[in-house]
């Protein structure tokens, strides 16, 4: 993870493998930046939707025992929208350094379209991998 001090505030860029591991510990909020369309066309599993466009930075859940981590497609967007939010008052958040491209690129797991039918899918992911904590 890298960090980086915005007018004295805390932006942390975390790695696909470091968000994917936190996820699977349940340590983290994931929001999705991105816009509705492609949020259902394709998300990480357990991700929250709220899109860059309408996104209030007043209403995020931060300040509690667990890290919001921002991702979008390229970490672009979330990374905007993390200094939004740290301009906003919010003392420290994250965004995913490469967006969901890295997460893919990465094989993590993520559920798609099954383009046959339209119906969600679980795609990606090493064999093997789960987002299940461990012992779970």
């Amino acid at each position: 993870m890298q960090t980086e001090m915005i007018e004295g505030r805390t932006l942390e860029q975390w790695s696909p493998n470091e968000v994917a591991a936190a996820l699977a510990r349940n340590e983290v909020i994931l929001i999705d930046v991105r816009t509705p369309q492609e949020f259902a066309l394709e998300r990480i599993g357990g991700a929250l939707l709220a899109p860059m466009q309408e996104l209030m930075p007043q209403h995020l859940p931060v300040g509690g025992d667990k890290l919001v981590i921002l991702h979008c497609g390229s970490g672009i967007r979330s990374k905007r929208v993390a200094e939004i939010a740290l301009a906003a008052g919010t003392d420290k958040i994250a965004h995913m350094a490469g967006g969901f491209a890295a997460w893919k690129s990465g094989g993590h797991a993520f559920t798609g379209t099954d383009v046959a039918t339209g119906a969600p899918k679980e795609l990606g992911g090493k064999p093997g991998a789960s987002l299940a904590a461990p012992g779970v």
